[in-house]
């Protein structure tokens, strides 16, 4: 849980580095979070004889909670991804990759399940040496 609530703690923090543990426990999380969401959508949602759907009060809360979890997630999503950049010793810049049609979303996956520098780069020390006791840098 502790990696998993990291981005949130470094909320804004675009310095730094991240190793891939910090970004993907992250991404689980959201997953989880918006799956479950959904599920309690479906939960909320009754279909009646005629087949048409109706909204129930279950729906609209778990609408509400993806869309604040979603706000809430939108800034340090990007700041674990440029931090996860600068552990492989690249721009943060390259997040933009994300918006080319079609094959952005696959580089940068690629980029994100790729291991960063060992020792330290431009970006500050390595987050998985174990003589680094900062664990934010």
């Amino acid at each position: 849980m502790e990696w998993m609530l990291m981005p949130y703690r470094r909320y804004a923090d675009f310095q730094g580095r991240s190793c891939r543990r910090e970004y993907w426990m992250f991404t689980l999380l959201s997953i989880i979070i918006a799956f479950s969401a959904v599920a309690v959508m479906l939960a909320g949602s009754a279909i009646t004889d005629e087949g048409a759907g109706t909204a129930g009060p279950l729906f609209w809360i778990g609408g509400a909670v993806i869309l604040i979890w979603g706000l809430a997630s939108i800034i340090p999503s990007l700041a674990v991804q440029v931090r996860r950049f600068h552990d492989q010793d690249r721009s943060g810049w390259m997040v933009l990759l994300g918006f080319i049609p079609y094959v952005g979303g696959i580089i940068v996956l690629v980029f994100m399940c790729l291991e960063g520098t060992r020792g330290a780069n431009r970006f500050g020390a390595d987050p998985l040496d174990p003589s680094n006791t900062n664990i934010f840098n």
